[in-house]
């Protein structure tokens, strides 16, 4: 038997047909929801650091892995002054930004990796539609990589370095545009697989299409010049991690020739995002139980 989500996804009430939803029900469901991801949080990192080895060893583990992609930008500038016309302090700001919306995107993505086996295969998905929460939100906020965290601080703390050898004096309104591209950069790598994860609902697959996927984030750390024209059309505008890294970068390296896609960047994430939970809503509609 299939179980599919309702519109508003929330079994506690019942809503007349075509009536409207008062703008304080809204406001309502958007401070329950900040509740209950603070208390899902709250409840993982307990339970994240009642094994403390574990969770540094992580830790660790994923900064080597950062320190270690810095490691090659180091080594390349030894043998190359400049990559086709970008210096090392500009590659190391591009580089640091591109992690700190990465680093907010794998904090929450865990279970989109994991989802076709766990909540499709396996059947979890059916204990995610009895809940009066919406669907996404439980899969996204159910476990978190906080150990992804230093992606973060390491990406503000070589941005800022790198920032101050380039010698960049930030306005005012620099400190806007930079919270708006890191959010849109988290939202379009978010949009990219979760629209991914949600071809399992069509199709059962342990592992899925997200890999492969994942592999082409390295392409965004680097200046998209260096590329030749497929690659550049490939992540700008079909699978747009461009528009995570690369084109927010651009304004405060002063690359004037990308003003126009660094402009665009908050409309494609947003509209990236809007299009995933589209699929979203249609796999669930199409999800069938396991009967399990």
């Amino acid at each position: 038997m299939a179980l599919v989500e309702p519109e508003d996804h929330n079994p506690g009430r019942l809503k007349r047909a075509g009536a409207a939803e008062p703008p304080a029900a809204g406001i309502l469901g958007m401070k329950r929801h900040f509740r209950l991801f603070a208390l899902y949080f709250a409840q993982y990192f307990k339970v994240r650091l009642a094994y403390k080895a574990d969770f540094f060893i992580a830790f660790f583990s994923s900064m080597a892995a950062t320190v270690l992609g810095f490691g090659f930008v180091f080594v390349l500038f030894t043998k190359i002054p400049r990559l086709q016309g970008w210096s090392f302090d500009e590659i190391l700001f591009l580089y640091a930004f591109s992690l700190i919306p990465l680093g907010f995107f794998n904090v929450v993505s865990w279970n989109l990796y994991e989802f076709g086996d766990i909540y499709i295969i396996q059947g979890r998905f059916d204990r995610i539609l009895l809940r009066p929460v919406n669907t996404l939100f439980q899969v996204l906020f159910e476990k978190f990589r906080i150990e992804s965290l230093q992606e973060v601080l390491t990406g503000l703390l070589v941005l800022s370095v790198a920032s101050k050898r380039l010698g960049y004096h930030w306005a005012l309104a620099d400190y806007l545009w930079f919270p708006a591209m890191i959010a849109s950069g988290a939202m379009i790598y978010l949009a990219v697989f979760l629209i991914l994860t949600a071809v399992s609902f069509w199709f059962e697959d342990r592992v899925g299409i997200v890999p492969p996927v994942f592999n082409m984030l390295t392409f965004g750390r680097y200046p998209l010049t260096i590329y030749n024209v497929f690659i550049q059309f490939l992540l700008s505008w079909i699978i747009p991690f461009a528009f995570a890294s690369f084109y927010p970068t651009t304004h405060f390296l002063h690359r004037a020739e990308f003003r126009v896609f660094f402009n665009l960047v908050p409309a494609v994430g947003l509209g990236f995002f809007g299009l995933a939970c589209l699929v979203w809503r249609r796999g669930v509609r199409n999800y069938s139980s396991t009967g399990s």
